[in-house]
């Protein structure tokens, strides 16, 4: 198969599909792997690095495109990149179709088959290609809060660990999976008192079992949420259902209550955010608004700002797959493959992912078998 990464053109998206490493496994399993040149710089990688792995260098990314029977990317493609789109072409990526109706209807018409890492999903409910950028979304979003409630970045001025004889600050985590967990280690870490609410009780038991009893748990309810925001200095939106729009959980109005100069961090705005006025998606350019007194972050792709760590991170997960893929053939693997299946978001002009075609308004196709 020919495999092609072309370079991320989202704003500030460094990072880069495959590892010149990953590339050259690639080739040794007898593949060809076209690569942008430039693609890698800003995760750390050269051109040449590629090029002796045995990835043939593209001048531009149309030719990538073009000269590919699966491209591989990070994130979603960008309208500038839909004229690219042909029937047959794998494209596997995240794609986060949920929050992104326009790129679905382009996918569907143009028969693209679409394999979003986020839905490809384990027996156990696991989601091994999202997890490791949840990891590191989850970790990031405590240092971006603890950053934005500086005095000089328009916070409250509060340390986030307090210091002896004064308290300190109260962050808030909606969502106990890994964002969550990840978000709860750091906030922890930094000696901030720490809420996560999660909807499971079983997992909430966990939780407990984990942090051995020093993170406080709260069962999902609106009166908890508004109780929770309202206290919060740093708020952390963390939840997610695989495929499917994120829930809006905080109101407006529990903004409104909020404390001045308090920060909420969504790490779900790419799945369209869990927060009622993270009304928009932000870059890592312009990061943050401020709404209700509230300052917000909103960037869609906060783990392009750790590229080097995050690019080493999804290369260890997407691997397996896309060699499964190209070894197989697409067919042959999601037949074999349960959890590559669930992956499968667009094929042969359909939506075949029940939760993506819920969100996006279109109908569920079966094409599977």
């Amino acid at each position: 198969m020919i495999i092609g990464v072309p370079k991320e053109i989202k704003n500030n998206e460094n990072r880069v599909a495959l590892t010149p490493g990953g590339a050259g496994m690639l080739r040794q399993a007898g593949h060809t792997v076209l690569v942008e040149k430039g693609a890698g710089e800003g995760s750390g990688f050269s051109d040449d690095d590629y090029a002796k792995e045995g990835a043939i260098l593209m001048a531009a990314a149309a030719e990538v495109w073009a000269g590919s029977e699966m491209i591989m990317k990070v994130k979603e493609p960008l309208p500038s990149e839909y004229g690219y789109f042909r029937e047959g072409l794998l494209l596997f990526t995240y794609l986060h179709l949920a929050a992104a109706v326009d790129l679905a209807e382009h996918l569907v018409k143009s028969g693209v088959t679409g394999i979003a890492y986020e839905t490809i999903q384990l027996p156990n409910g696991g989601l091994p290609l999202l997890t490791p950028m949840s990891e590191v979304a989850g970790r990031m979003s405590v240092q971006i809060g603890a950053r934005y409630l500086e005095i000089f970045n328009g916070g409250r001025g509060i340390l986030l660990g307090g210091v002896p004889g004064v308290p300190p600050a109260d962050v808030i985590v909606l969502g106990g999976g890994i964002v969550g967990t990840n978000a709860a280690k750091m906030a922890l870490g930094l000696g901030a008192n720490v809420v996560i609410i999660e909807r499971s009780a079983d997992r909430m038991r966990y939780l407990d079992d984990v942090f051995d009893g020093r993170v406080r748990t709260l069962m999902s309810s609106p009166y908890n949420i508004a109780s929770a925001v309202q206290k919060a200095d740093l708020l952390i939106g963390a939840v997610l259902i695989p495929g499917a729009r994120a829930p809006r959980l905080v109101t407006e109005d529990m903004v409104k209550q909020m404390k001045q100069g308090a920060v909420i961090v969504d790490v779900a705005v790419d799945q369209g955010g869990s927060i009622e006025t993270v009304d928009r998606v932000t870059t890592h350019d312009s990061p943050t608004y401020v709404k209700h007194g509230v300052l917000h972050y909103a960037v869609a792709n906060m783990p392009g700002a750790v590229p080097r760590t995050s690019t080493f991170a999804l290369t260890n997960v997407t691997l397996p797959y896309a060699l499964e893929l190209a070894n197989k053939g697409f067919e042959r693997a999601v037949k074999e493959n349960g959890p590559l299946k669930l992956g499968v978001n667009t094929y042969r002009g359909g939506v075949t992912h029940p939760a993506v075609a819920e969100a996006v308004g279109m109908p569920f196709v079966q094409t599977l078998g």
